[in-house]
């Protein structure tokens, strides 16, 4: 039988990348994300006993990472940022509808930022969920909306974000 600390080391070892995106996407320096990624873990261990299986344990991990992340910055969610990149993998799904044509322009990844940054924090958190590619159904179990109102809210996003970009000479 695998003992709690085999069982962490080993939650780590596999969600380590995803819970770095989501400091990345939420903590504004290095030092924040580090922070941050150690409230992360934290967290996982103290809940690790009460893990009941009632979701897959991604969807438990990422409930942690991006309550911790909305948690960390306190009172400040409004001040909170996003921070995307070129790397990051599902950022098509927001920002380009012809897959074909990839070429991001530093300056429509900047204004995509700006846009991001300008959203309430569920909707951060939605688009974060989003940019890690995560189903709907398990964005759904994250944030605690039900599946349809997911979909609704990320298409009323999606298509907001389309709406600024192509306003700003980026289509």
């Amino acid at each position: 039988m695998v003992g709690k600390e085999e069982k962490f080391k080993l939650l780590v070892e596999d969600n380590k990348g995803k819970l770095l995106r989501i400091c990345r996407y939420y903590a504004p320096s290095i030092e924040d994300q580090k922070d941050m990624y150690q409230e992360i873990l934290i967290n996982i261990w103290k809940s690790l006993d009460s893990f009941r299986g009632e979701s897959k344990i991604d969807t438990w991990i990422y409930r942690i990472a991006v309550n911790t992340s909305l948690g960390f910055a306190g009172k400040q969610y409004k001040r909170m940022k996003l921070n995307v990149d070129i790397e990051t993998r599902n950022l098509s799904a927001i920002l380009i509808e012809d897959k074909d044509d990839y070429k991001i322009k530093e300056d429509q990844l900047q204004q995509l930022q700006t846009e991001l940054n300008q959203l309430n924090v569920i909707d951060k958190a939605l688009i974060g969920l989003v940019l890690e590619d995560i189903s709907t159904k398990e964005i759904a179990d994250i944030i605690g909306i039900t599946e349809p109102n997911v979909r609704v809210k990320i298409h009323r996003i999606k298509e907001t974000l389309r709406t600024k970009m192509k306003g700003g000479q980026h289509e």
